[in-house]
């Protein structure tokens, strides 16, 4: 007994290639395509339109249409390169039954479409199978004497929605595939700034780091001979510790900041994928820290659009006058922004904190317009702390360090 439930169980399982195997990928649920089995209502509705309802067409019914939804099933189960046999498996059921069973057209028209949706093939191959089971249909119709009608409307049926459901197809494997695309490009992108930064800390701390080992073993050497001369290196060694630090730090407060231009590239995205068309424009060099406040309220910004705008177009654009660089976001969504929420409030904020101004201009049904004004100064820099000012200095005596540090070899050789 057991043997019978594992053969069912193996029956059922979707093969890696399937469709429901690609539903799942997706992250969609595989019964999503079962809901396509509600115009299989027409065999229960054929016979209103015939002979009515008999005994015949109840026993045919009870013994065909399960293995309808069997075949149907396997074709979305099985490997594309065999689920095409269940697709005709269908159309053959309908041909076999016509004699007895005219609500068994609904079979044929599902084993036409099933036919493409089953496997992947070009549209003139599918079109050609679709000719060959209409011919063998109008054949077998015109040996029974169906009406004309019937002859007729089934093939310009099955035409009909099998190239729909080609297109819709070809659409979502190009989507599938546009969605493959943009992860490979930001795992590369990705990988890219890994080794970038990796490069970057090699070459900014691999001298400095060597440099401060040899003067430390330097002024270890010279202790008991020389202290005053060793008390020298120690102090340089930390000089050049302090001046690494602040580069450091320097370096880790540029790989923190937002990149404008990514941003941008960021909410384009975010807005295509909620059927919003973004124009903007390249952003201007500026400052590092306005432009991490400017990337920070254009992802709000675009976030907002695609959650409660409802627009259908948006637009960024940049000026930049005379020590003033202004951003215009604007969308064509319903507007009526009355009340400034966390989103609206952080950016005012964030542009307060830059000595700027933030505009709204959200008339109901006309869309919301942001207009950002920003103060851009000749020697705008980031906050200067006391970090910030030992590497000023230090890197006004870079050569001097570097100086030493070829005394400093030389003396070691001599010890």
């Amino acid at each position: 007994m057991p043997v019978i439930p594992r053969f069912l169980s193996t029956w059922f399982i979707p093969a890696p290639d399937s469709a429901v195997a690609e539903v799942r990928r997706r992250g969609k649920s595989p019964w999503i395509e079962g809901i396509h089995l509600l115009w299989s209502v027409w065999v229960f509705i054929t016979p209103l339109f015939g002979s009515g309802y008999t005994w015949r067409w109840a026993l045919i019914t009870a013994l065909s249409y399960p293995v309808f939804v069997l075949l149907y099933a396997k074709t979305l189960l099985a490997s594309r390169r065999t689920s095409d046999f269940y697709a005709v498996g269908m159309a053959v059921l309908c041909l076999v039954l016509m004699p007895v069973y005219p609500a068994g057209i609904s079979y044929f028209v599902f084993g036409c479409v099933m036919l493409r949706s089953a496997y992947n093939r070009r549209l003139p191959v599918y079109l050609w199978h679709l000719l060959l089971l209409n011919a063998a249909f109008f054949v077998v119709s015109w040996l029974l004497d169906y009406p004309l009608r019937a002859m007729l409307w089934v093939p310009v049926l099955t035409l009909i929605i099998g190239i729909v459901v080609n297109v819709e197809r070809r659409s979502q494997e190009k989507d599938a595939a546009l969605r493959l695309s943009h992860e490979e490009v930001r795992r590369l992108a990705a990988t890219a700034e890994r080794e970038r930064i990796g490069r970057d800390l090699h070459d900014l701390l691999g001298h400095t780091l060597s440099l401060i080992t040899l003067k430390l073993e330097l002024s270890r050497k010279l202790l008991e001979r020389d202290v005053p001369a060793a008390r020298r290196e120690v102090e340089e060694a930390e000089r050049v510790a302090r001046h690494a630090l602040a580069e450091v730090r320097s370096a880790v407060t540029g790989i923190r900041a937002a990149d404008l231009a990514a941003e941008l590239a960021s909410a384009r995205l975010l807005l295509e994928s909620s059927r919003v068309h973004l124009q903007y424009e390249a952003p201007p060099p500026l400052p590092p820290e306005i432009e991490r406040s400017l990337a920070l309220v254009i992802r709000e910004a675009a976030t907002n659009i695609a959650r409660h705008a409802q627009a259908a177009h948006a637009q960024i654009a940049f000026a930049c006058e005379a020590g003033v660089v202004r951003l215009h976001i604007a969308d064509d969504g319903r507007g009526g922004i009355v009340d400034e929420g966390n989103g609206l409030g952080g950016m005012r904020e964030r542009v307060s904190k830059l000595g700027g101004t933030l505009r709204i201009e959200s008339p109901r049904g006309q869309g919301t317009r942001l207009q950002i004004r920003v103060p851009v100064k000749p020697d705008a820099t980031l906050p200067r702390s006391d970090v910030a000012i030992e590497e000023t200095i230090e890197e006004a005596a870079e050569e001097e360090v570097a100086a030493d540090g070829a005394t400093a070899t030389s003396k070691l050789r001599v010890v």
